[in-house]
């Protein structure tokens, strides 16, 4: 197996083949969204240059031919409520941080909610499994690691073999062509509380929209809970991790 490391440091040229797949596997992941209407949001709370070179990356067109991706940084304090105001259902959210930054973590966790695809780049200690769609990590714990290239190397390859995916247009059309899946129609879905009411029901957003459901099962509930919807009902609380 091939290593890699950030490219200051002597191995950026290579990428060890599981590495290499997750960039793959993300890539393909982001030309779907992006041919569907979607936007990235890029979040880089401790190095915010990193979230505005991402949007700068799939902004501009450095390619002839290539095309102008929608992606804009959101940067500065409450970035979890800005984050929460600004995507859409279809949309895309990538974090360049370390695993315990809290509004990472939270914004990581609500995505689902929030009908967001989420991209998660860091190193040393890695995120709890399941807490983004995509994680690319260097395992690295050195400090410097974010300043060294390695970061920058990812999301420019993410653009790249993104355009590459373009170049496929028959792998991008959308996997349900249904309003309801048969396949995905009736799973528990992940949902953020809105506002409670004085009659056991909620507004929630989830990744279909704003929806009514009965909180029984769970109790009382508050602004920003999360919790697992099945047939217009709240079955579970779902902790938000930090």
């Amino acid at each position: 197996m091939t290593t890699f490391t950030a490219i200051d440091r002597g191995l950026g040229a290579e990428l060890a083949s599981d590495l290499a797949t997750d960039l793959a596997a993300a890539a393909f992941t982001l030309a779907k969204r992006f041919a569907a209407g979607a936007t990235m949001w890029s979040i880089a709370p401790s190095w915010e240059p990193h979230a505005l070179h991402i949007a700068v990356e799939f902004v501009h067109p450095v390619i002839v031919g290539k095309r102008a991706l929608p992606a804009v940084a959101l940067t500065g304090p409450d970035l979890v409520d800005l984050v929460r105001v600004s995507v859409r259902p279809g949309d895309i959210v990538i974090a360049v941080s370390g695993a315990r930054d809290a509004d990472v973590c939270s914004v990581m966790r609500r995505g689902p909610a929030w009908g967001a695809t989420t991209l998660w780049i860091g190193s040393g200690e890695r995120p709890q499994a399941g807490m983004a769609d995509h994680v690319l990590w260097l395992d690295d714990p050195d400090p410097r690691v974010p300043a060294t290239g390695g970061f920058v190397l990812f999301y420019h390859l993410l653009w790249e073999l993104t355009h590459v995916c373009f170049e496929h247009a028959g792998l991008l059309k959308p996997e349900c062509a249904e309003d309801v899946c048969v396949t995905c129609g009736d799973e528990g879905r992940l949902g953020e509380v809105r506002a409670a009411a004085a009659d056991e029901t909620a507004t929630v957003r989830t990744a279909r929209g704003v929806e009514n459901v009965v909180t029984t099962l769970v109790g009382p509930v508050a602004t920003g809970d999360l919790v697992l919807v099945h047939a217009g009902t709240a079955i579970s609380r779902i902790e938000d991790t930090r």
